[in-house]
């Protein structure tokens, strides 16, 4: 009976800690949207955020070429092509880490939604903010070969 604990203990310890680790990434970009053709981006600050994620959505938007502000309010500050709007959640596990990351791209004119991104991981597969910006963007990106035939 003995020689049935520990293999019985370490199955239950390995289907715990699997739990903890998961992870999404996940995007959809409508497939008429031509998104290699925009070039300028305005980045919608998540009224909930205190962390500058606006911050860092814009800065890699701008590492790619392109041109993005941020700010607070919905209507740019110069016309744009793109409205992006996000959504951040944390969660605590022996530190604060981001457990999801939404990014949305609107059309200014019509506020149409034409692509999304979302990025999920649990504490044992974390990535810092940066890295789920990244990772998210470039997602959408690489799923957009431009206007389909």
């Amino acid at each position: 009976m003995r020689q049935f604990i520990k293999p019985f203990i370490a199955a239950i310890f390995a289907v715990l800690v699997t739990g903890c680790s998961n992870s999404q990434l996940i995007s959809d970009v409508d497939p008429q949207v031509d998104i290699s053709q925009m070039k300028s981006f305005h980045v919608v600050k998540f009224e909930k955020d205190n962390r500058g994620i606006e911050k860092l959505i814009a800065n890699r938007l701008n590492s790619m070429g392109l041109q993005a502000t941020s700010g607070t309010n919905a209507t740019p500050p110069q016309p744009t092509q793109v409205i992006v709007e996000y959504r951040d959640k944390w969660m605590w596990d022996i530190t604060m880490y981001m457990l999801e990351l939404n990014i949305n791209f609107r059309d200014p004119e019509t506020n149409y939604q034409f692509a999304t991104g979302r990025s999920y991981r649990t504490s044992l597969v974390r990535k810092n903010p940066e890295a789920m910006v990244d990772e998210v963007l470039t997602d959408i990106f690489s799923k957009n070969k431009g206007v389909s035939q």
